[in-house]
């Protein structure tokens, strides 16, 4: 097939480093990329990936993104390109989009 259609709102939410997530796309290693909406909560773990690059845009709330140690704000409508290595959390209750690439796999989640 080649395509494929996700009802995000329909998704059941997981528990991930920053909060809880829907993902979209993330149950093939054959997709490209996913998509994830995710509410950030305020206790978000920082982390990285070896091999996937994140794309984040906030959709709703105000806070900040740490990166590699630095912190930058963030606010509706700010995108955030996150490379493989590169250690990340956001801070503050906020909703977001995000794009892994490649697909995401929980197996590429390293920490401290």
């Amino acid at each position: 097939m080649n395509f494929i259609i996700s009802q995000l709102d329909e998704i059941p939410s997981v528990r991930c480093p920053c909060g809880f997530a829907r993902r979209a796309f993330a149950g093939s290693v054959d997709n490209a990329a996913s998509l994830h909406l995710v509410d950030i909560q305020e206790d978000s773990r920082a982390h990285y990936h070896k091999q996937m690059t994140e794309i984040y845009l906030v959709l709703e709330g105000e806070g900040e993104m740490e990166l590699d140690g630095k912190l930058f704000p963030v606010k509706p409508m700010s995108a955030v390109y996150i490379r493989p290595g590169c250690r990340h959390r956001a801070i503050g209750r906020l909703r977001i989009v995000n794009i892994p690439i490649p697909s995401f796999n929980e197996k590429d989640e390293w920490f401290d």
